[in-house]
């Protein structure tokens, strides 16, 4: 395979914003409404978006803080140095199979969704398999190449996800937002643990920090990027409970595809619009699913590069198709998305951020002094 060299290799803070936005926003929001209203009561959910937008903002933070201390060495060296090798060493191979089991999530979801939506009487195995080809030979190419594909792909993103907002206005009833403020701290804290599963992905800036031009900007850049994902879930929503109202919205399986299905385009310009939205947004699922086996490859080849960059995908291909195989249910695959969850707070937040306190008692020196 002839693959296409990028004259500039480097990504500056506008690239890695818009990257972290990509990596966050997949088919998490397309049940996001339906599982926050399902802990929280009336329209109380934007509440726990909110707040969890806010807490993942504050984590970002500190996480691209971190790692713009090791932009010259990597993750793994400066983790070496840090905490040990040994340490190092199981920290990022658990960041590796944490981001392993991202994309076979995304895979296995888009195949679900696909399957329910557009290809009733295509088997799932056959689904996952023919989206998990096209990402292999995405990730195939140029990693520089790959983060700018988020920079075309994500405004298509935003675009149909505000037609689909504004359109559903006709339909959207003030109304079925009252009462206002009837939840109380319990559930709107399992509302924001609901809604922090959902913005997770930023986790990427340990690995695409090395790529930029401008180390510095990292932060400000990776909390942007939490931060419009955070806004696009508490607009759809909102709308969403004003549509459905909150008792009906529990009952639907994937609520944003439905709000595409109900909102009305004046002279009935466009049928099915929830194709063309569910189309544009397999590329939101794309850009997720090929960022996280990327990030898989980066984390490996930075403990030992003997193997090149187009082995490991060949390798790794087989093992996403087949984990992402392995539920039997949706009640499995549920379960298996929440373990994910759980996986990335401990392996992709908790342990990074250890490591740097760490190097902040030890003074372990940044790279770049």
């Amino acid at each position: 395979m002839k693959s296409f060299e990028y004259g500039d290799r480097e990504i500056g803070p506008i690239e890695m914003g818009v990257t972290v936005s990509s990596m966050i926003i997949g088919v998490g929001v397309l049940s996001l409404p339906r599982n926050i209203a399902k802990l929280t009561l009336s329209s109380d959910g934007w509440i726990s978006i909110l707040i969890g937008g806010i807490i993942s903002m504050s984590v970002a933070w500190v996480l691209a803080k971190f790692a713009s201390m090791f932009y010259k060495q990597g993750f793994f060296a400066f983790a070496s140095a840090a905490a040990t090798k040994p340490v190092a060493y199981v920290v990022t191979t658990s960041l590796a199979l944490y981001f392993l089991m991202y994309s076979g999530y995304e895979v296995r979801s888009i195949a679900n969704i696909a399957k329910q939506y557009l290809f009733e009487r295509t088997p799932v195995e056959v689904i996952a398999l023919t989206f998990l080809l096209v990402v292999v030979y995405a990730v195939s190419g140029s990693r520089v190449g790959l983060i700018r594909l988020n920079i075309l792909f994500l405004p298509f993103v935003i675009f149909i996800s505000l037609i689909v907002l504004v359109f559903s206005a006709s339909i959207f009833h003030f109304k079925d937002l009252k009462p206002y403020l009837i939840s109380d701290w319990t559930q709107i804290a399992q509302g924001i643990k609901g809604s922090t599963f959902s913005l997770l992905g930023f986790e990427v800036v340990l690995f695409y920090v090395t790529l930029m031009n401008n180390p510095k900007k990292a932060p400000l850049a990776t909390v942007i990027g939490v931060a419009i994902p955070t806004l696009l879930y508490i607009a759809i929503y909102l709308i969403s409970v004003g549509v459905f109202t909150h008792f009906a919205l529990f009952q639907v399986t994937y609520p944003t595809i439905e709000l595409a299905k109900e909102m009305q385009i004046p002279g009935e310009f466009f049928e099915r619009f929830e194709s063309i939205f569910f189309t544009i947004w397999i590329m939101a699922v794309f850009t997720t699913t090929f960022m996280a086996y990327d990030c898989a490859i980066y984390a490996i080849r930075s403990m030992n590069d003997k193997l090149k960059h187009i082995t490991w995908v060949f390798i790794l291909s087989p093992v996403i198709y087949l984990s992402c195989m392995l539920p039997r249910n949706i009640q499995e695959f549920q379960k298996i998305g929440t373990l994910i969850s759980y996986t990335g707070i401990i392996v992709a937040i908790i342990l990074p951020i250890s490591i740097y306190i760490v190097a902040k008692i030890r003074g372990v020196q940044s790279d770049a002094s």
